[in-house]
């Protein structure tokens, strides 16, 4: 094979590095095969390529990074206007149903327990967390059972079923 084909077909810079170090004598260090400049502008290349891959790859990263974060501000968006349309078709429909061709809205009723107040419930409702706070799925098991817990309340809520 010719020297030009040989130094072509080489895959990594271990196998440069390996012809250049034949190219020299180990013993004196004198260059012992003219081909080494050839080999030393194919080792530049190689890492001249290299570095250009990993410039490529750090624009691609700061670029994905860049999107995340305008897809995440994009969802938080969209996320806040989804709340606020709900809520404002709730105010109007006011728990009736609606529907057209194109779509159907009708209300599932639920309870949530709203503490208006978490000074006021007891400290067995008190769940630990970092902070205290109040055990709402006890609350409203008793609130429902008809009894009375200082601090809470039930409240009624209509929550929108899109289909």
């Amino acid at each position: 094979k010719m020297f030009r084909e040989i130094v072509n077909e080489m895959a990594n810079l271990y196998e440069i590095n390996q012809a250049i170090m034949a190219c020299v004598d180990s013993e004196t260090g004198e260059i012992i095969d003219d081909r080494i400049s050839d080999l030393l502008m194919e080792k530049e290349q190689k890492l001249e390529n290299i570095a250009l891959w990993i410039k490529n790859l750090q624009a691609d990263v700061q670029m994905f990074k860049a999107e995340k974060e305008s897809f995440e501000k994009r969802q938080k968006a969209a996320e806040k206007k989804l709340t606020s349309l709900m809520q404002y078709l709730t105010d109007n429909l006011k728990g009736e149903k609606f529907s057209t061709g194109k779509c159907a809205v009708s209300f599932r009723k639920s309870d949530r327990v709203e503490v208006y107040n978490d000074a006021l419930v007891p400290k067995k409702f008190l769940t630990k967390k970092v902070t205290f706070a109040p055990d709402k799925d006890a609350i409203k098991a008793l609130l429902k059972s008809g009894q009375k817990v200082n601090g809470c309340r039930l409240v009624e809520k209509l929550n929108p079923q899109i289909k």
